[in-house]
C-alpha cells in the first residue's frame, strides 16, 4: 500500500501541531501505524490523500450512521451556508432540531445545544449539581464523558473509592468530588449510596458502555440504577452522547425502557459538524440561565449549519422502518461473526449496530475484563485490516459502527478476513 504522502503530511503537521494530530487517537500510535490524511468521504468508504480506499467501520467514531457524505444533509448544509454561517444570535433552525430531538427522546421536554459532547456532559453534571443542591458525582470505571477535569478520573479496582486524576494538569481536587465505581455491580453501589446517598448529586454513565469497547448493561443494572436514584433523591444522567439514535431513534434509553433525568448527546445529532445537546425535565433545566442559576453559554452554540445538518439526518432515520432494515443486516453479520471467531481467542460483543472484537477469552463485562485483553494481538489484527482496505477503529477500548450504506459484500469480506487472521 503507497502511503508516502500521508506520512510526508505527518511529517508536516507535527511542526506545528502537538503528535501531529489534533485529538490523540489518531496518531495511531497504539496500533504501530502513522496517521491516515483523508481526501474525501463517501458512503461506506474513507480515501486517503495516497488515493487508498477503506471500508470504514470508525465513522468519524460513530457520526455517519447515514454514511459518508449524504446527499440530503449535504444539500441542507450547502443552502445554510448561504445564508451565513453564524449569527450569534436565534434562529428557526435551533427550535427545529429542539422539537425533532424532543419528539425522539421524550425525556429531553427541553434542550439546550453545545458544541461537543464534552460541553454537554460538563454542563449537565453543573445543573444536577445546581439542582440538587449536592456536590458527589458517581461515574464508572472505564465509562469516558469528555475531557472536562472533573470526569478525567481514574478507576479504583473492585471496591468504590474516590478517584484520582487520570490526566496532568488536573489537580486532585478538581476530581475529589468524583466517585468511581466498578460497572454493572450493584453491590458495590448500594453500599456506597448507604454511605453517601444523600450528598451525590448524580450518577452519570454512558447507558451501553462505548468507550471501553461494547461492553453492554447486564439485565436489570438500569432499572436498578433508576430505582436507587429515586430512593435517594439524585439524578440519573445518561450520556447517550454515542448511543443516541444509534441504538434505536430513542437512543438506549427506548431500547432499555428506562427514562433518565438528563441526556446528553452528541455525534449523529449535528449530522457531521460540531454539535452536541443536553436536556431533560422541564423542572430541571429551568434552573439554567436565564431562567435560573446555573450558568452556560455558547457563541457558536445552536449552529445554524450543524444545526440544518442535524434537522437533515433525523429526518432520515425517522423513516419508517430504517432501524428495521439496519438491524436486520447487523444481526446477519454477529451470527456470521460470532461463527469465525470460535477458538480464535476472541470475544464479540453487539448492541445493535455498534461492536468491539476483544481479544480475550471468556467474558467482557466491565472495565476489569477489557483491561486483560491483548493489546499487541488487537494492534496485529488492526494492522492486518488495514492492509486489506479496511479501516476499524484503532484502539482496543472503542466501538466499532455499522451504517446504512455498509452492504452484505463489505460485511462478509470483514467476517471472512477475521476468519482468516492468524490462521
Amino acid at each position: 500500500m503507497e502511503r508516502t504522502k500521508s506520512k510526508k503530511a505527518f511529517e508536516e503537521a507535527i511542526k506545528y501541531i502537538p503528535g501531529g494530530v489534533n485529538s490523540p487517537v489518531r496518531a495511531l500510535k497504539a496500533v504501530g501505524e502513522t496517521p491516515l490524511f483523508i481526501d474525501h468521504a463517501a458512503d461506506n468508504k474513507i480515501y486517503d490523500i495516497d488515493g487508498n480506499s477503506f471500508t470504514d467501520y470508525c465513522l468519524s467514531w460513530g457520526v455517519f450512521l447515514l454514511g459518508h457524505a449524504h446527499p440530503k444533509v449535504n444539500k441542507a448544509v450547502v443552502e445554510a451556508v448561504g445564508r451565513g454561517t453564524s449569527y450569534g444570535i436565534p434562529s428557526l433552525q435551533e427550535t427545529e432540531l429542539a422539537k425533532l430531538v424532543n419528539t425522539c427522546f421524550p425525556t429531553m421536554q427541553r434542550v439546550r445545544f453545545v458544541n461537543s459532547g464534552t460541553e454537554a456532559t460538563m454542563s449537565a453534571i453543573r445543573l444536577a449539581r445546581g439542582y440538587t443542591g449536592r456536590n458527589y458525582i458517581v461515574k464508572f470505571e472505564g465509562h469516558y464523558h469528555g475531557h472536562a477535569d472533573h470526569l478525567l478520573v481514574s478507576a479504583g479496582s473492585g471496591v468504590a473509592r474516590l478517584g484520582k486524576s487520570s490526566s496532568a494538569g488536573v489537580p486532585e481536587s478538581f476530581v475529589s468530588q468524583t466517585i468511581v465505581v466498578p460497572y454493572n455491580d450493584t453491590v458495590a453501589l448500594e453500599q456506597l449510596f448507604k454511605e453517601k446517598g444523600n450528598e451525590i448529586a448524580a450518577i452519570i454513565l454512558e447507558p451501553v458502555a462505548a468507550n471501553m469497547g461494547v461492553v453492554p448493561p447486564q439485565e436489570g443494572y438500569l432499572k436498578f440504577l433508576r430505582e436507587l436514584t429515586l430512593q435517594y433523591h439524585s439524578l440519573l444522567i445518561f450520556d447517550e452522547v454515542i448511543t443516541g439514535f444509534r441504538l434505536s431513534v430513542g437512543g438506549a434509553q427506548k431500547l432499555y425502557g428506562i427514562e433518565p433525568d438528563l441526556t446528553t448527546i452528541g455525534k449523529i445529532v449535528g449530522g457531521g459538524f460540531p454539535a452536541a445537546a443536553f436536556g431533560g425535565k422541564a423542572e430541571i433545566m429551568q434552573m439554567l440561565a436565564p431562567d435560573g442559576p446555573v450558568y452556560q453559554a455558547g457563541t457558536l452554540s445552536g449552529n445554524p449549519i450543524a444545526m440544518s445538518a442535524g434537522i437533515a439526518t433525523l429526518s432520515e432515520l425517522m423513516q419508517a422502518g430504517f432501524y428495521d432494515k439496519l438491524n436486520a443486516k447487523v444481526d446477519k453479520f454477529e451470527s456470521e461473526l460470532r461463527e469465525a471467531i470460535l477458538n480464535k481467542g476472541m470475544v464479540l460483543n453487539r448492541v445493535g449496530p455498534m461492536f468491539t472484537l476483544f481479544f480475550k477469552e471468556g467474558k467482557v463485562e466491565n472495565f476489569s475484563d477489557v483491561r486483560q485483553t491483548d493489546q499487541e494481538r488487537f494492534a496485529r489484527f488492526f494492522r492486518y485490516m488495514f492492509s486489506k482496505g479496511i479501516y476499524v477503529s484503532p484502539s482496543q477500548f472503542e466501538s466499532n459502527f455499522i451504517s446504512i450504506k455498509h452492504t452484505e459484500e463489505d460485511l462478509s469480506r470483514f467476517v471472512d478476513l477475521t476468519r482468516q487472521f492468524e490462521k
